[in-house]
């Protein structure tokens, strides 16, 4: 495969990680993307059907992670990189989903910054920056 080629497919994956993001609100259901937005501090978490909750976050976690997935193998071009982001993905969605349900179950008025962020961690590509730079860096040494 050409190097212009790996190019053009990364940037067409970071292109369609920017577009599930833009098109959150008509792509999943999330009633906590309005929640989180408004002084949430003090308030209880807004009413939910948590079984479509839990199935949005995951296929948006799923989706997040098959493209940055793509972006590791489109530009390391290493089965290492590619069996290692795999396991770590799946470690990380296993683990953060169970203490998002955990949160989501036992949630309380107020004190949801825990919530916020494992539930960010889930819909949002964040691996990807976090991964990158290290592959980068173990590839550089």
């Amino acid at each position: 495969m050409s190097r212009a080629l790996s190019i053009f497919l990364i940037v067409l994956l970071l292109a369609a990680l920017v577009l599930i993001r833009y098109y959150e609100n008509e792509l999943f259901y999330d009633p906590l993307l309005e929640f989180f937005k408004t002084d949430h501090s003090t308030s209880k978490l807004p009413e939910v059907i948590y079984s479509k909750l839990y199935l949005n976050v995951a296929i948006r976690y799923f989706l997040n992670s098959l493209i940055s997935i793509g972006i590791l193998w489109f530009f390391f071009k290493s089965s290492g990189v590619l069996k290692l982001s795999i396991l770590i993905y799946g470690v990380f969605f296993v683990i953060l989903f169970i203490v998002f349900i955990l949160l989501m179950q036992s949630a309380e008025t107020g004190g949801h910054m825990v919530l916020f962020y494992v539930r960010r961690f889930l819909i949002q590509p964040i691996l990807l920056l976090i991964l990158f730079p290290a592959f980068y860096f173990q590839k550089t040494s």
